[in-house]
């Protein structure tokens, strides 16, 4: 991987991965078109990818540290300190409810904390029951990211319409996580944006745009930071020689990038809709559509067949090239 790969991956990564356009769909093309570790044998290509969108991605997942360092901290000091105490007493008493079905012994950041825990539990169980498929070739054909990339937007459009929008981080409740944990299900079909699809579904359960936007990013943490640490020592391993200096530019692009991407998104959604985003992936998604039709653009790369092993939980790209 060469310096002006590394850092179009990081830049492409960094923008993609919060802003709801799907950084998947964005990596195939930007690996495509700059042609990553073209000339390395098959098998080998796809193993050095894989490693090196995994390591990439490290720096978006710190970015999310890092802007939200504070969040996380009163949550994960209040869930202790809450639950250490309720064991401390030893009884229930002072738990009366209200009306979210939450014991009032529980502070808000506690309250949170459980919501990004029960949140998370449908992405996870829903990947390990569809591995295989989600890791077979119906979800790595450009017809799918194509598909998905209009059906998100429509999606969208529709939550815009129908949502009240009245809600901030203080009233989320366990609809909340039920209804963004469900929707992020949606985000194992590359092409369909994690952030894009918990967005919508904060805005279906009637949260303002930036709290569909911050409850969405929170709700990443535990997703990318498991995908991440199981990527990682696999990843080292499989890495080319003579990559480290690209790699580290790569990922504090991307870093950088994701920290500029969160800050700017969460201040855009403060005063406007999500309609340039919709725009834009239905003006992409229906640009492939077309591009694949016309047979310009094939849908697995019938010159270089490419398959792409995404589990958006993991959000992991391989590629490989067809067997002679």
């Amino acid at each position: 991987m060469t310096i002006l790969q590394a850092i179009i991956l990081g830049i492409v990564q960094g923008l993609t991965e919060f802003i709801p356009i799907s950084s998947t769909a964005h990596l195939i093309f930007a690996s495509r078109l700059t042609g990553l570790y073209e000339g390395v044998e098959g098998v080998l290509r796809a193993e050095q990818t894989t490693a090196t969108i995994a390591v990439i991605q490290l720096g978006t997942l710190l970015a999310v540290f890092v802007y939200f360092a504070r969040d996380i901290w009163a949550i994960t000091s209040a869930f202790l300190r809450d639950h250490w105490a309720l064991l401390r007493r030893g009884r229930r008493s002072g738990m009366e409810t209200d009306g979210k079905g939450w014991g009032s012994f529980l502070s808000n950041e506690a309250r949170l904390g459980w919501l990004i825990v029960l949140g998370s539990i449908p992405i996870s169980v829903i990947g390990l029951l569809f591995k295989k498929q989600i890791e077979g070739t119906f979800t790595k054909n450009l017809w799918v990211i194509a598909t998905m990339l209009v059906v998100m937007a429509l999606l969208l459009f529709v939550a815009e319409k129908v949502g009240r929008r009245e809600r901030g981080m203080k009233e989320l409740g366990l609809l909340d996580a039920l209804v963004v944990g469900g929707a992020q299900v949606l985000a194992l079909i590359p092409g369909t944006s994690r952030s894009g699809a918990t967005i919508m579904g904060g805005l279906f359960a009637g949260e303002t745009r930036e709290t569909a936007a911050r409850f969405s990013f929170l709700l990443s943490i535990p997703a990318i930071t498991a995908s991440g640490l199981l990527q990682l020592r696999e990843a080292i391993v499989k890495l080319p020689s003579g990559s480290a200096l690209p790699l580290i530019i790569a990922t504090v692009v991307s870093g950088v990038i994701g920290y500029a991407s969160i800050w700017f998104l969460l201040r855009f959604l403060r005063t406007n809709s999500t309609g340039i985003f919709i725009a834009y992936r239905l003006v992409v998604g229906t640009a492939l559509f077309l591009l694949l039709s016309t047979g310009i653009v094939h849908p697995l790369d019938g010159a270089a067949k490419w398959q792409t092993s995404v589990s958006r939980g993991s959000s992991v790209i391989a590629f490989s090239a067809p067997h002679p």
